[in-house]
């Protein structure tokens, strides 16, 4: 029987009251022109005035700064590259407690309108819900999986060494859940990309595990939220298309180690103790054979961090 692991909670706090404010926390690397367009597009996803807060991890193209001159926007540099959810945990402390929700978000996003209102409805009818996430489309209308099971450890290693070679292996197919219809329902976990977090379901947790780099934090996050009781929420009535960015694009075989270490630490977190020692080494093994496999030739790993 499968270990489940330790929940990570270093940060949990006694639980606060928040108000009804809404903050958008965005992290940032040298996002380049396409800060310009999620906050251009951001108007029309609310009706509500909301908080615009820019993680920044380092930028060099003065993007985060420029942007920062808009109303409601404020830059936060993290001193440093905190790394994804790092970054957005060091934006959220720089909230003011009547700010209650969340939204977090990658800069390389156009927001449909009234996304971010559909999410909030959905929010006021599930009060058990911790995490909601909208439907994410490609600029050519296919659809991300951004609502899945957790990587069990059969789904997670046949997905990890055979998604890249045989895309369409059951154990891909069933983690990415690409069967289910686009219909309002919980999930296991939501892309990290695009998700409203109640502020109180966020703190419950300790917000996102700073260890994981970069990848997989979503996946952690989603599933630390169901152990408490949490539900994450698929709301495909709220939209937002992915324009792709640039923060990886020099960076290739760099972001795909970091999927792979993300990937072993999060199946090591939950199978803990000598008798698991072997498969994960096997594991490991894998994950390193995958990785040189996907470094000869590979393009760019997607900044929606597909996985």
């Amino acid at each position: 029987m499968a270990s489940l692991g330790p929940v990570h909670n270093d940060r949990v706090t006694e639980p606060k009251t928040y108000g009804d404010g809404v903050a958008v926390v965005v992290v940032t690397y040298s996002p380049g022109e396409t800060l310009q367009r999620f906050l251009d597009t951001l108007d029309d996803a609310t009706e509500r005035t909301v908080e615009v807060v820019l993680a920044d991890n380092g930028s060099v193209d003065g993007a985060p700064e420029k942007a920062a001159e808009r109303d409601h926007v404020r830059l936060v540099p993290t001193g440093g590259n905190l790394g994804y959810g790092g970054a957005v945990n060091a934006g959220v402390a720089t909230l003011g407690d009547e700010v209650g929700w969340i939204v977090v978000a990658n800069p390389d996003l156009e927001w449909n309108a009234g996304a971010i209102d559909a999410l909030l409805d959905a929010a006021r009818r599930r009060p058990r819900g911790g995490a909601f996430g909208p439907l994410i489309s490609d600029p050519d209308g296919t659809v991300y999986p951004s609502a899945r099971l957790l990587p069990s450890l059969g789904r997670g290693v046949g997905h990890a060494l055979l998604g890249r070679v045989w895309p369409g292996n059951p154990w891909s197919r069933a983690y990415r859940q690409e069967t289910a219809e686009p219909r309002e329902r919980t999930a296991e976990w939501l892309s990290g990309s695009c998700q409203l977090l109640r502020r109180e379901a966020f703190d419950s947790v300790g917000g996102f595990d700073a260890r994981y780099f970069m990848y997989f934090e979503d996946v952690d996050l989603g599933d630390r939220l169901g152990r408490l009781g949490w539900l994450n929420v698929y709301v495909p009535s709220a939209s937002v298309m992915h324009i792709g960015g640039q923060a990886t694009s020099q960076a290739s075989a760099r972001m795909l180690k970091a999927h792979h270490d993300s990937a072993y630490r999060y199946l090591a977190d939950r199978h803990r103790g000598l008798a698991w020692k072997p498969l994960l080494a096997l594991i490991r093994l894998g994950l390193a054979v995958r990785l040189r496999i996907e470094t000869r030739g590979a393009q760019r790993p997607s900044s929606l961090r597909e996985r």
